[in-house]
């Protein structure tokens, strides 16, 4: 006897606080808190932004898919910053296809444990998951292409902090290609970084701006999110740090 499949729930709309960087007809930018997963999933049937997207644009159950309702890309949950939602399906399929080609642009902030040598460079490194531990990616010779650009911005005795623009999008990217180069984010739990010293209780990542093409009009969009509490706190003790070390 064949058990049926069971349904997922369809998300519903909660009242959960967003900080919008950008709205407009067609689409809208938030700027996502760490600890919040973007849409429902196993251990998290609720309290996602997609649940807190459908409270404030109740239109967007129809937009995509039933799960992921106007969802463009993805954050992990515990990374911080932009991410881009669409208002309608002509909408999110032009920026589902810019990001595609690459013409959209997302830049990260990252905290990475010791000093990175170069001033700015290109990681070209594949990812697939690992072939052990099934919920972590790694760096394996025939995993898919993934390409991620950096620049140091600052650094300091112990990390550096590096900006970091995404070629592609393999998931956890930023945070397995500095770990490959012996540079783990800081506070990731995943990939060996380690943030106690510095108060980070997750990765420092922030994905801090997001420039594309508005869909309708044609306009060029740039947005920006601040830098969150958590990781300007380990920047001024990693700073602090490096002033007092010998």
């Amino acid at each position: 006897m064949q058990i049926p499949e069971v349904a997922s729930p369809l998300p519903g709309a909660e009242a959960i606080a967003l900080d919008v960087r950008y709205e407009d007809d067609d689409l809208l930018v938030v700027n996502k808190p760490a600890g919040l997963a973007v849409h429902p999933g196993p251990g998290h049937p609720g309290g996602t932004l997609v649940n807190a997207l459908l409270a404030r644009v109740p239109a967007l159950a129809k937009v995509g898919g039933p799960l992921r309702p106007g969802i463009v890309h993805r954050l992990d949950k515990d990374t911080s910053g932009v991410l881009l939602v669409a208002k309608t399906e002509t909408a999110l399929a032009a920026l589902q296809a810019a990001i595609k080609a690459r013409e959209v642009q997302r830049e990260y902030l990252a905290l990475v444990q010791g000093l990175v040598a170069a001033e700015e460079g290109t990681i070209e490194a594949p990812i697939a998951r690992h072939p052990r531990h099934r919920r972590r990616m790694a760096v394996v010779p025939r995993g898919r292409r993934a390409v991620t650009r950096y620049r140091v911005r600052e650094r300091f005795a112990v990390a550096t902090l590096v900006e970091a623009s995404l070629q592609t999008g393999r998931t956890h990217q930023i945070r397995v290609h500095f770990a490959h180069l012996g540079h783990p984010v800081v506070g990731d739990p995943v990939y060996g970084g380690k943030g106690e010293r510095w108060g980070m209780t997750r990765q420092a990542l922030h994905a801090f701006r997001l420039d594309f093409t508005h869909p309708g009009s044609g306009a060029p969009i740039a947005v920006e999110a601040p830098l969150p509490e958590d990781m300007a706190r380990a920047l001024d003790a990693v700073r602090a740090a490096s002033l007092t070390r010998p």
